[in-house]
């Protein structure tokens, strides 16, 4: 594994998952809607426009009838339109990660999370695994019991869309981010919803230093158990894209593979995400452009998506396309910081990074991110 620099090196890639997170959920956030945007609705919408290849934000819908189905925030999303980032929850819970970690430090408990949850975040601007756990919050219980009881979206996607800052305050450390988006994430998942934020705290980790996006698939898929419906599924997808299968195939492969838990379910969108990186190569357009167009929870993926590749490129490698509508400004449903400045999250964001000892080693203080509680049924 490779060092990655302190100093601006270090500056940059962070600064470049913060705007990759941002840019990838406003690029998605239209079409989010995995069961009528599907990934044929998706290109259809984009061959009518002319905008394929994908290369910028949405084009604006050629007639009413695709309006109508395009979520409501798309007049803020759309290329032309985009003057600062539309508030989602994929950046309301990097924004409480970061804010986390700097009340509470790397030490912080899981009851901690909920707690901080109450006190920042609007409950209508939660869902799924999340609303219930907040509701499970205030009617006294608290976890393991706040992901488990009348919850039945435990290993749905929101876990996975909390791990980025875990990552980007680990470089290069990806056990240890992975025990970090653990302890974040049983507030609220079991089983694969949790498998899901460790792989991706891992896998951004693991990009800040691995020397190509495979390697840092293959850190990441070691933290989560080898016999999960997660990892199996990553593994089909890296398998496919080996055998240099079209990724219209392997998407159409893996759509009939994991079909059934539904479209914002942790394993069908990380078959999506691992297919968009793999087949991205490494170019930040294509990554979060393919990720996109795969469908399903198209914001979140393109949002993690963004995360990842953005590391790998730093900011300054990011086309500006995506990063100068963004005006360097973040809309946010977390208390205290709606119109915060992107570029001072990812200096707060450095500042954990240092403080957590870049130069430390991944061993057994990481924490037993791969040996999950017996809530975490595979």
């Amino acid at each position: 594994m490779t060092a990655v620099g302190d100093g601006p090196e270090l500056a940059d890639r962070v600064l470049g998952g913060w705007l990759g997170r941002i840019a990838g959920n406003m690029l998605g956030k239209p079409v989010e809607r995995g069961d009528v945007w599907t990934r044929e609705r998706i290109d259809r919408y984009l061959r009518r426009a002319d905008a394929l290849p994908l290369t910028d934000y949405l084009p604006e819908p050629a007639d009413d009838e695709d309006a109508r189905l395009l979520r409501p925030e798309w007049r803020r999303c759309v290329r032309g339109r985009v003057h600062g980032s539309c508030r989602d929850d994929d950046v309301d819970y990097a924004i409480l990660g970061l804010d986390l970690l700097e009340t509470h430090g790397f030490g912080f408990s899981t009851e901690q999370v909920g707690d901080l949850w109450l006190l920042r975040l609007p409950y209508l601007q939660t869902f799924t695994a999340e609303r219930a756990a907040y509701r499970n919050l205030t009617a006294g219980l608290k976890p393991p019991l706040t992901a488990t009881y009348d919850n039945p979206y435990q290993e749905w996607i929101g876990a996975l869309i909390r791990a980025d800052v875990h990552g980007w305050t680990c470089p290069g450390l990806p056990r240890r981010a992975a025990s970090l988006a653990r302890r974040d994430a049983v507030l609220s998942h079991t089983g694969n919803g949790v498998y899901g934020a460790m792989f991706a705290a891992a896998l951004i980790s693991a990009a800040f230093t691995a020397p190509t996006l495979r390697h840092a698939l293959d850190e990441a898929l070691a933290v989560v158990p080898a016999g999960s419906r997660l990892a199996r599924t990553v593994r089909r997808v890296i398998s496919l894209h080996a055998t240099r299968m079209s990724w219209e195939d392997t998407l159409a492969t893996m759509t009939q593979e994991t079909a059934g838990p539904g479209w914002i379910h942790t394993v069908p969108n990380v078959a999506v995400l691992t297919a968009g990186l793999l087949y991205g190569d490494g170019d930040f357009t294509r990554t979060i452009a393919l990720t996109v167009r795969g469908g399903l929870d198209t914001d979140s993926n393109g949002a993690t998506a963004g995360s990842v590749a953005g590391v790998l490129t730093g900011a300054a490698a990011i086309p500006p396309q995506w990063t100068e509508p963004l005006q360097d400004t973040v809309r946010s449903a977390v208390f205290g910081f709606d119109g915060a400045r992107i570029s001072d999250l990812a200096r707060r964001t450095v500042r954990l990074a240092g403080a957590h000892g870049l130069r430390g080693e991944d061993g057994p203080d990481a924490g037993p991110a791969g040996a999950p509680p017996s809530t975490l049924p595979g």
